[in-house]
């Protein structure tokens, strides 16, 4: 008698999910860590010592309650929030996004961004059923302001998303063309996501934007991650803008989405701001001399940065990016992501001495 072969249930997951490939994070075990964009400097053994205290004392046994609303309220006093504006907390970015993209799956509802850009904007509308479209940037990385616009007209997307700055372009759009694009946005009901994930190391941030002109801001959301802060292990992002879009939004928030570790984390971090701001600020000097550095080497141009990464083109990114391997280097190739990415890598800002590693060994991979 034959056994019956009883149907996969694999069956009731999505095809076009069983289809994609899953985020990739590179193996860096021994290797000088330069690929994920992090901030590279640790905690003073002072504050790990008395950070490991407080931690120490957080009821893990109990749901994250009040200091959770602590953290908001601290984040808000960080930020100097505008008048009008609410935040609401997520588990990094990523939870914020999709969230958005959850709020606006309705029929026929797109998300427009440029590319190349942040994966999770086209993952999350994919992920959700929503259309997404990719508008090119130009060659050399910027706003193609024409082809966005027209974009927007043909589609009417319910959210566009403008990184500033870009990743992994790591460059600063032009402002007035950005206007352009939030009042173009609201012409049909559009939102507009400004995503600030590298602000420490920026010189510009829309927040002031948003508090000049809050009536040409008004389907303006503002998001930032504490990630590039210095608490990429932390997970915790936030979202900001007028009150009535935010509140709409963080009805979709799960419950506890932020534990109270890591609640208590980021408030310890906020308490100790001016070490993080002086490590932001080491990074952008590192910057700097990164960006001259690389300019000197025969055949490499690196782009302006205006993140916490320098996205550099090479006769042959591949071999670059195996040779930097092979030399204990770990870096990120994103020469196959988009066809304007050709023959580039990016790179994160390290340490000084990371730094020089890096350089050493692109000297010797080219």
């Amino acid at each position: 008698m034959t056994s019956k072969a009883r149907p996969s249930p694999l069956q009731h997951i999505r095809q076009d999910i069983q289809s994609m490939h899953a985020y990739a994070i590179q193996d860096s075990t021994g290797m000088v860590k330069l690929d994920a964009m992090e901030n590279p400097f640790p905690l003073p053994l002072e504050l790990q010592k008395a950070l490991g205290e407080r931690l120490g004392a957080v009821a893990i046994n109990r749901y994250p309650g009040r200091r959770v609303e602590d953290l908001r309220q601290a984040l808000a006093r960080h930020v100097d929030l505008p008048e009008g504006c609410a935040l609401m907390l997520g588990n990094g970015s990523d939870e914020l996004i999709s969230l958005l993209a959850m709020a606006c799956d309705m029929p026929g509802a797109s998300i427009l961004a440029p590319v190349p850009g942040f994966v999770m904007y086209a993952m999350s509308a994919q992920l959700q059923g929503l259309t997404f479209h990719g508008v090119p940037l130009t060659a050399e990385f910027e706003l193609d302001a024409d082809a966005m616009r027209a974009a927007m007209r043909e589609h009417r997307p319910a959210i566009t998303y403008i990184a500033y700055p870009n990743n992994p372009t790591a460059n600063l759009w032009d402002a007035d063309t950005i206007r352009g694009l939030v009042a173009g946005a609201a012409d049909h009901g559009g939102l507009v996501v400004v995503d600030e994930a590298y602000q420490p190391f920026s010189s510009r941030s829309w927040l002031e934007e948003i508090r000049a002109n809050p009536a040409a801001n008004a389907n303006v959301l503002l998001m930032r991650t504490l990630s590039k802060f210095g608490l990429a292990g932390v997970r915790l992002g936030y979202l900001l803008g007028p009150q009535a879009l935010v509140h709409e939004v963080d009805k979709l928030r799960p419950p506890y989405n932020v534990s109270t570790l890591n609640a208590e984390c980021a408030l310890f971090a906020l308490e100790h701001a001016d070490v993080f701001a002086g490590q932001a600020a080491l990074i952008r000097e590192q910057r700097a001399r990164l960006v001259e550095e690389l300019a000197a080497m025969p055949g490499v141009r690196p782009f302006p940065s205006e993140a916490n990464m320098v996205l550099v083109r090479l006769p042959d990114a591949q071999r670059a990016f195996e040779g930097l391997k092979a030399r204990g280097v770990l870096v990120k190739n994103v020469s196959k992501m988009h066809p304007l990415l050709g023959n580039c890598l990016r790179l994160t800002v390290g340490t000084p001495d990371e730094n020089a590693q890096m350089v050493a060994a692109l000297r010797a991979s080219l």
